[in-house]
């Protein structure tokens, strides 16, 4: 049997590579022949490759992957993913369309592929194509993705070493500025990231992430302890040996010390 294909559309690269690597430990068979960074090349992808599948982004620049769904139509099936949280997901999810959520899970990958095998045995379109990319973009006009802007950081971007790294926020230690950079820590290791700090104080859920200095904000969750040291406030941490200054003008924060 000929090798199923299939290309990714996302605009962020890191993104794409992460689902091109999940899916060929997933689906060692299937062939990722291209990759688009918005709905018009996936169109375009479509048209000239002929993949039997399309990994689209509901979210991208310019032409959406609900339009590129929409002129894709039957010609292979469509693989939305997404950065709706479950409950949304769940809305409009129906038997027309398959999904993932960024970034994506080993197990939920693991499940779409069975069913994307079913589906190309089948060797048929998938059925009330039109009826589900309908519903999904009436819901897209009503429920925010986790990503979209001004809402709170899931992930964070980062480089450790020659690599990009996408690490979870719920992993995070602390943050703290490094000159251009930010020192992102988790329990087992520090990336950089080429960001202000203060872009993630705007990002960051504040009641999850304590700003405690002008350059350091730190995980509620992983604070063990808070004691003094003559007239300074040090935040001792579960998970890491740091010992983080907490300066006066946040010092209000530790009232009771």
């Amino acid at each position: 049997m000929k090798a199923p294909t299939a290309i990714i559309a996302d605009d962020e690269r890191l993104m794409r590579e992460q689902l091109r690597r999940r899916l060929r430990e997933a689906w060692p068979e299937l062939q990722v022949v291209a990759e688009a960074v918005n709905g018009g090349e996936a169109v375009e992808q479509v048209a000239s490759l002929k993949p039997d599948l399309a990994f689209l982004d509901i979210r991208m620049p310019g032409k959406t992957g609900i339009d590129a769904a929409r002129e894709i139509g039957t010609r292979c099936h469509i693989v939305f993913v997404t950065a709706y949280d479950v409950h949304a997901v769940e809305a409009f999810e129906q038997g027309a369309i398959d999904y993932l959520l960024k970034p994506a899970d080993p197990q939920r990958l693991a499940l779409t592929v069975q069913r994307l095998k079913a589906r190309l045995a089948e060797q048929e379109p998938a059925a009330n194509l039109g009826a589900a990319i309908a519903r999904l973009e009436g819901l897209a006009g009503r429920i925010a993705p986790a990503t979209r802007p001004g809402e709170r950081l899931q992930w964070i971007q980062a480089g450790l070493g020659q690599q990009l790294r996408l690490l979870p926020v719920d992993e995070v230690v602390f943050l703290q500025a490094q000159d251009k950079y930010t020192a992102v820590a988790t329990a087992k290791e520090i990336a950089l990231v080429r960001k202000p700090i203060r872009e993630f104080v705007d990002e960051l859920d504040p009641d999850r992430f304590w700003q405690i200095h002008r350059g350091t904000l730190v995980a509620v969750k992983e604070i063990a302890a808070v004691h003094r040291d003559g007239e300074q406030l040090i935040v001792q941490l579960r998970h890491r040996s740091e010992r983080l200054e907490v300066s006066r003008s946040f010092a209000g924060k530790f009232r009771q010390m």
